[in-house]
């Protein structure tokens, strides 16, 4: 039986007697308003108001909440406009206890602390509409169901800077996402996450509003048009109103309760009529009954009312005459005999990033309107031609997502095939011919799979020496040129101290010995591995051998294992030749000084290279004699010590003050980076342009750029220091490939790049050395792996690892650790010829990528630990006992995905998978074993 508004009346009058508690004059009134609106024939929407509901007021809430369903309301929206004095556990009770009938949820401002935002996100909701607008999301975490869910309104989340790989993946029919003044600014996890919203067809990070001198088709506050944050509030300016339109005698009969009523109402009026007579920003004087919308409509909930309009003016809306957007927020564009000019508004930094708009429509093809503006035909056209000429979709122009295992297939069918050919034959895959073919589809397909990449904070404590409080700044770092597991690092304090990168171990421990300062130069020894050269900041210069030095120092330094050469002022770079015979060093000066490392004496001071000091300087990886200088005057020179350099084989300029210069591995190019992301390509030979990466700038002088090398010369990674993201871009188009963004330790900490390299071992890995902009924070290395399953990185922002000490050695709280899977990838290989195999391992097995195993079967994926990347801990566990217990990552690596079951990993147990359960294969029989 369907119970009536009045009886619902009088069902809470009774409960806040039962509890002792007065009846709120805003949820009768809110009654009131449902039964003139059904008196209409209109939606019977109740408006639950959380404004001024203390926790004594909760189970009377509650429990009438819990009887809304069986009564004829047909739709509830729970709003909070200003402050709330109820607990975030019963806010969230009581909205929940709702249930189908929930349509809008608006707790704008939220009020109710982080716990709610932990359970809602955890949790999930029933409703059609979700406003969080001013929310403290950090990262955007939305893992529970919200099936119903089709607008969601976060909205000057100030704090909110990135996504959860899976916060989008249980809202099937969002179609309406407005993220305005938020912090969002990668261009590539926000797709990856967006791609979760197959509906997803209007998305918001700014408002473009027209201008026009004739009128303004837009408000002066885009908050203003969002249709799901504008609650019904005018029957609070006049109860008298609600007496003419509905005779209160046939809502309740029982005159004790209409007086009680009518006292209520009288009371809550007044006092929201005192409360609102300051200055107070809140208008109760608006009437937006007009704005809601039909739940049973299937058309697009838009939150702007000039929509129509702007559907109505031509293509004058979506770019200004050189086919961009304007980045000073307005841009024209002339239409006919019509000028149209739009201005931007409450813009998140995303919508700044260069070709922000294409990228978008390009990536998300069902789209139909983007921040205000719909797309049209035309528009999409034009976005996709401008992505795939400045963007890479996939490592080496690859377009398409292939699987690892599928390449690998493909990798040993024709390696069988092209052994047992005649040499008249032509190979079967001509783009196969280069030897890095497969390697580079493998990077591909990785990198393709997890758009979150691996970040790991290198954690390096001094615990050996029982020191456990003992913490390193690093300020210089350099990967070792011939051991893929060390690194070497130069400290603020003058120390040298050698790691295990992938143990985190101390190698060996040079202390400053209060010789050195900052650490600025480190240069390894190729022929001789043991040995670097380091320079600091005071003009301090040493030959190390690290083999004299233990990880710790327990005994008395005695100076044996280095060698010191003659002090080189305000030094800040040296560098080995090929031969291990010369170092060259330079610094706040405009000279550079040549030394002999074999007699440790310095031979000669090139004086007045350039005109202003000179940064870096750099020999040629192959000539012992070739080496580069770049400086502030904005010249970069190559020079040769045959020709006793007095004059440079040549000059290339800049239009800024160069920071870095390095030669490719293959010394066919030079890298240039500039202040302020000037980063180009020359020619090594010439000093042609060869490639210029467009990199936008800051507009900030002291934005020193630093770029290198990664994969070879096949990409450049570029960071400066005044920014948090590191971008990397096809050395060869120039194409961008990804940025990967650093994030600080807590909401509102700025990072920003102070050095990085490139893994010269490993394929898209890098390291950064990460800086905070407050002095008093420590800057920490951070490891980046590109092509790192998603999962090593959902609970990471640097300055967090799973080690017991802080990022550098510091004490932490130990925390129970995560298991992840770090270990290669193992396939189990049929016999081929040992040529074959050979050249896997020589792609994949030397990168420490890959292993393999003989076996009678040709591809058989095993496991090379317990822990796999696809499943989960209970689903290893399973495995592990079943009788074959690869068959889970082989067969049902999905399911745990897709129906959050335990795969059972055997033959027996397929029952327990029902997602599996079902499917069947080409013949028509079960799929799962």
């Amino acid at each position: 039986m369907v119970i009536k508004l009045p009886e619902l009346g009088a069902l809470y009058v009774d409960s806040c007697r039962r509890h002792g508690v007065p009846s709120s004059g805003g949820f009768l009134s809110s009654l009131f308003q449902a039964e003139l609106k059904k008196s209409k024939h209109e939606v019977c929407v109740l408006e639950l108001l959380l404004d001024h509901v203390k926790d004594s007021d909760f189970h009377p809430l509650f429990e009438v909440s819990l009887k809304i369903s069986e009564s004829e309301i047909e739709a509830v929206d729970v709003l909070c406009e200003s402050s709330c004095a109820l607990t975030g556990e019963h806010a969230l009770s009581l909205i929940r206890s709702i249930g189908e009938k929930l349509r809008q949820v608006d707790l704008q401002d939220l009020a109710f602390g982080k716990d709610l935002l932990r359970d809602l996100s955890q949790g999930g909701l029933q409703c059609q509409v979700l406003n969080l607008r001013s929310s403290h999301f950090r990262k955007l975490n939305l893992v529970g169901e919200f099936m119903w869910l089709h607008t969601l309104n976060l909205d000057y989340s100030t704090t909110l800077t990135s996504f959860r790989e899976d916060c989008f993946s249980h809202m099937p029919n969002l179609m309406c996402l407005s993220m305005c003044e938020t912090r969002i600014s990668n261009l590539w996890t926000t797709i990856a996450a967006l791609s979760k919203l197959q509906a997803l067809v209007e998305l918001r990070f700014q408002n473009w509003l027209c201008c026009n001198d004739a009128g303004s088709s837009g408000s002066s506050g885009g908050d203003d048009q969002t249709v799901p944050s504008q609650p019904s509030s005018a029957f609070y300016s006049d109860t008298s109103s609600l007496n003419s339109d509905l005779d209160l005698s046939n809502f309740m009969s029982n005159e004790r309760m209409m007086n009680l009523l009518r006292f209520s109402l009288n009371n809550y009026a007044r006092r929201r009529n005192e409360e609102s007579s300051d200055d107070s920003e809140v208008d109760f004087s608006i009437d937006l009954d007009d704005g809601y919308i039909d739940p049973s409509t299937n058309a697009t909930l838009g939150w702007n009312r000039e929509i129509n309009l702007l559907r109505e003016v031509s293509s004058a809306i979506l770019s200004n005459q050189n086919g961009e957007e304007s980045f000073d927020g307005a841009f024209t564009r002339q239409e006919g005999d019509v000028s149209v000019k739009y201005i931007s508004e409450h813009a998140s930094p995303i919508c700044f990033e260069k070709h922000y708009r294409d990228y978008m429509i390009a990536s998300i093809p069902q789209l139909r309107v983007l921040d205000n503006l719909p797309i049209r035909s035309i528009d999409r056209e034009m976005a996709n031609l401008t992505f795939f000429k400045h963007f890479e979709y996939l490592p080496y122009r690859r377009n398409d997502k292939e699987s690892v295992v599928s390449i690998l297939q493909k990798r040993e069918i024709r390696a069988r095939h092209t052994s047992l050919r005649t040499p008249k034959q032509r190979p079967l895959d001509p783009a196969g011919k280069s030897q890095y073919f497969y390697t580079r589809s493998l990077c591909a397909a990785k990198m393709g799979s997890s758009p979150w990449p691996s970040l790991h904070s290198l954690s390096i404590s001094d615990s050996d020496s029982g020191n456990e409080n003992r913490s390193f700044r690093p300020r210089q770092f350099e990967y070792h040129p011939s051991n893929s597991s060390l690194m070497v690092f130069g400290t603020l304090d003058g120390e040298v101290v050698v790691v295990n990168h992938e143990n985190e171990k101390i190698v060996s421990h040079i202390p400053s010995l209060g010789v050195m300062n900052s650490v600025l130069g480190l240069c390894w020894l190729k022929k001789y591995p043991s040995k670097l050269i380091a320079g600091s900041d005071n003009g301090s210069l040493r030959l190390y051998d690290i083999q004299h030095w233990p990880p710790t120092l327990k005994r008395t330094h005695t100076g044996a294992g280095s060698v010191t050469f003659d002090e080189f002022d305000q030094l800040t770079s040296v560098h080995v030749n090929s031969t291990d015979e010369l170092f060259l060093a330079s610094g706040y000066s405009k000279n550079v000084a040549l030394y002999d490392i074999n007699s440790g004496r310095r031979l000669q001071v090139f004086t007045d290279m350039h005109q202003e000091h000179i940064n870096v300087v750099k020999f040629s990886n192959h000539s012992p004699s070739i080496f580069a200088t770049s400086s502030f005057d904005q010249d970069v020179k190559l020079w040769d010590l045959r020709q006793k350099p007095i004059r440079p084989c040549y000059t290339a300029s800049s239009s800024k003050g160069n920071v870095m210069v390095c030669f490719s591995p293959d010394d066919q190019y030079l890298l240039v980076s500039a202040v302020d992301n000037e980063v180009r390509q020359l020619l090594a030979a010439d000093g042609t342009i060869h490639q210029n990466f467009e990199i936008p700038s800051t507009g900030s002088s002291q934005n020193y750029t630093r770029s290198y090398y990664m994969n070879g010369k096949d990409y450049i990674i570029s960071g400066s220091c005044d920014e948090h993201v590191v971008r990397v871009c096809c050395a060869q188009t120039g194409r961008r490939l990804r940025d990967i963004s650093l994030e600080g330790k807590t909401s509102g900490s700025s990072m920003f790049v102070q050095s990085l390299r490139g893994d010269p071992f490993r394929p898209f890995n890098m390291s950064i050395l990460a800086a905070y902009t407050r002095p008093s924070s420590k800057s920490e290395i951070v490891k980046v792996n590109l092509l790192a399953s998603t999962d090593f990185s959902k609970d990471f922002s640097p300055g967090q690892s799973s080690s017991v000490s802080n990022s550098m050695g510091g004490p932490k709280k130990k925390k129970k650790k995560k298991t992840v899977y770090t270990g290669p990838l193992v396939f189990k290989l049929e016999t081929c010829s040992r040529n074959a195999t050979q050249l896997f391992s020589e792609e994949f097995v030397e990168q420490g990528s890959v292993k393999f195993q003989y076996s009678s079967i040709l591809m058989e994926p095993a496991m090379a630990q317990p822990r796999s990347p696809y499943c989960s801990g209970k689903c290893n566990g399973r495995c592990q006992k079943a009788a074959v217990w690869d068959r889970c990552i082989k067969y049902c690596g999905i399911c745990c995905e897709e129906c959050k079951c335990v795969p059972s990993g055997t033959y027996g147990n397929k029952h327990q998978c029902p997602c599996y359960r079902d499917k069947l294969n080409k013949k028509g029989k079960p799929k799962c074993p």
